[in-house]
């Protein structure tokens, strides 16, 4: 009988660990979910800084949600995203690096929206007295004198790209060779100018918006260069609802305001949508 009572004993102690390791992981699983779904990783073109910082803090008050954005060149960004990086949302400065990882299937195509379109500007310090005309043959040279033109890496960074191709147009990028300083992004290459380091630089016209120690001295014709375009989309396997809504996000009217501010343009009239 001793035996038997034993037995139960054995079977009830077990029937209760089960149950409470039942009740330990369902709540360490619903944790899991929980801190999925609070957290969001953005990779941002670096010329989105200012505007972007503005749209995750209007983001945030209505979403319990902790929003990291990683800023740096579309192409850094990109290659990173091959090599495996946990981002959950991309925004491009160009069509091409977002291309490369649609084709490689990084990527949501069903997710990706043109969102916003930018300008090509030439800035000097803001205390210059630098006068430019940009036009064919324009003598950009002879106002660099001895120094710089300050540009995005123009083999790799989205501006950088943009300025080479407004430069060739123009012809007058053979002329610049060894009178160009090449910066990692655009936001390097107008920190070179703010900081009188360049005498002039080519940066996007949010660029000069957001630094005060830069003016404009004049805008790249639009039909010099490909449309600046920024693509957004969410990386491929991403199973966050998070990244969902914060896409949806970027395209409210609410975001709109927050990017024109900092300025840029909405790539189409579906760019902005009602919240």
């Amino acid at each position: 009988m001793s035996r038997y009572r034993n037995l139960g004993r054995s079977v009830f102690t077990g029937f209760v660990l089960i149950v409470l390791s039942a009740l330990v992981v369902a709540p360490l699983s619903a944790r899991a979910a929980d801190a999925q779904d609070s957290s969001l990783l953005v990779f941002a073109a670096a010329s989105l800084k200012n505007a972007m910082d503005g749209v995750v803090v209007a983001y945030e008050k209505d979403h319990p949600v902790d929003v990291k954005v990683s800023y740096a060149g579309s192409s850094t960004l990109a290659r990173q995203i091959e090599q495996g990086a946990p981002a959950d949302v991309y925004v491009s400065a160009n069509q091409d690096w977002m291309d490369r990882l649609d084709a490689d299937e990084r990527v949501d195509s069903a997710s990706r929206v043109d969102l916003l379109a930018n300008s090509l500007v030439l800035v000097a310090p803001a205390d210059s007295d630098t006068r430019l005309e940009i036009a064919p043959d324009f003598d950009i040279v002879a106002a660099l004198g001895d120094r710089y033109l300050a540009m995005a890496n123009t083999d790799a960074v989205p501006a950088g790209i943009y300025g080479r191709q407004a430069l060739e147009f123009l012809h007058v990028w053979d002329g610049l060779q060894g009178h160009i300083a090449q910066a990692d992004d655009v936001r390097a290459a107008l920190a070179l100018v703010a900081r009188g380091e360049a005498p002039l630089g080519v940066v996007y016209s949010s660029d000069a918006v957001a630094e005060k120690d830069v003016q404009v001295v004049d805008t790249f014709p639009a039909a010099s260069h490909k449309p600046i375009i920024y693509p957004a989309a969410i990386l491929t396997g991403v199973d966050n609802p998070q990244a969902q809504r914060f896409l949806a996000f970027l395209q409210t009217d609410t975001a709109a305001g927050i990017f024109k501010q900092w300025g840029f343009r909405l790539a189409g009239s579906s760019a902005a949508k009602p919240q």
